[in-house]
């Protein structure tokens, strides 16, 4: 099962565009429907044919996560892009690109999301065909040096239908190129919603990142370590007696209240993760972020669906210039639970902008690094990059 995650400058149609494809309004926020807005995380699913490895296509639920555009709910976009398969990036025609397409865009580069296009959305009301083609080649130079570099722009109008098989077709495509999820046999959850339903009680929602959980499995959920039994699980509002990598899922638990539940938590078996307060990590510092990173700098650590405000140690550097990368060991205020090959983002908490992000090398360091220590530094540097033997000798400590 696969998730696509809607990103894009607000008013461009991205709540619009999802419930043109699904008949689903992702808007389920009585403020939202108030202000014409979406300001939290929506949900909607559709079905698709999606190509098979022997040529022929099979019909498959595919989950949409809808995220806010607005600038000051970028962190409610955060804790809904982490599990993505593939991004859809929606620019309405008329503006084409502003200054949330750029921000949503270097998010999605940042957490190298595999897969994407872009909907530009609106144009039936555009009447020039030389402003429509502008567009499309300025959202290409836009493109060009991300992840998304080559993606497809698929113009379509929710308004009049225009486009939607063609937007349908692509989806399909994309998302039969995607190579399998990879399954640890580690299940965890990312809490991105948690509510109460009468009759039912606890209701946690999010994307399964890895393993499979089933009805009548005891759980915990970290970092806090409460323990819970899955009652129920749902996807898509279908019933399911199991959870497969990727899915979308409800899950009912007993044994607990959503008052010791927040979004961020992790939904895991029993003692198979554990939680920390220090990761080290690889980092870029995008190149239009607003100053040099420095050490000890206050930073916002955004992962799976947790926001943990930050410090930063710099790493065998005394600062980190706009577009330059580099290691740091992230102190974090409260406990996060993460894996090794997770990525993350760092925002600047006020003015609040984006700084960059990187990838999980340790999520358990063994203690607080000199700084300045070339032997840590090459056992960084061969985290990210070593061979498996060698992370291997890394892991269990046989080398300094």
């Amino acid at each position: 099962m696969r998730v696509i995650g809607t990103a894009g400058h607000v008013d461009h149609g991205k709540s619009t565009l999802v419930r043109a494809l699904s008949g689903i309004d992702p808007d389920r926020l009585q403020e939202e429907k108030k202000r014409g807005m979406t300001i939290d995380l929506g949900f909607a699913w559709i079905e698709l044919p999606v190509p098979t490895a022997d040529g022929q296509s099979q019909l498959e639920p595919v989950g949409i996560v809808d995220v806010p555009g607005h600038i000051d709910f970028i962190k409610n976009m955060l804790a809904g892009v982490g599990g993505i398969d593939a991004a859809m990036l929606i620019i309405a025609a008329d503006e084409g690109v502003m200054p949330q397409t750029r921000e949503h865009l270097a998010i999605l580069d940042l957490l190298a999301v595999p897969a994407g296009l872009v909907a530009l959305t609106k144009v039936d009301l555009i009447d020039d065909p030389e402003w429509l083609e502008l567009v499309e080649l300025d959202i290409a130079a836009l493109l060009e040096p991300t992840s998304l570099a080559d993606a497809p722009i698929v113009p379509v109008s929710a308004t009049t239908g225009k486009g939607l098989i063609d937007l349908r077709a692509t989806l399909s495509s994309l998302l039969g190129q995607l190579a399998p999820r990879r399954n640890r046999a580690r299940p965890r959850l990312p809490v991105d919603r948690v509510f109460s339903l009468s009759g039912f009680g606890t209701v946690v929602t999010g994307t399964l990142l890895d393993g499979q959980v089933a009805v009548g499995d005891a759980v915990e959920l970290l970092p806090a370590g409460h323990s819970a039994r899955i009652r129920g699980l749902q996807t898509h509002k279908q019933q399911v007696q199991e959870g497969q990598p990727g899915s979308r899922l409800a899950i009912n638990l007993s044994g607990i209240d959503t008052d010791q539940i927040n979004r961020g938590d992790v939904v895991a078996k029993p003692d198979t993760l554990h939680s920390t307060l220090l990761i080290d990590v690889h980092f870029r510092l995008l190149a239009d972020a607003p100053r040099a990173l420095l050490h000890n700098q206050r930073v916002d650590f955004f992962c799976g669906a947790a926001e943990i405000p930050a410090t930063v140690r710099l790493l065998g550097i005394e600062s980190l210039e706009p577009g330059q990368e580099g290691w740091l060991q992230l102190r974090l205020q409260r406990p996060a639970v993460v894996v090794s090959g997770d990525h993350y983002i760092l925002r600047q908490p006020s003015p609040s902008a984006t700084l960059g992000g990187g990838i999980v090398l340790s999520p358990h360091p063994r203690r607080r690094w000199r700084r300045f220590d070339p032997k840590v530094l090459a056992r960084l540097a061969t985290l990210a990059k070593g061979a498996p033997d060698e992370i291997l000798l890394q892991t269990l400590g046989r080398q300094p």
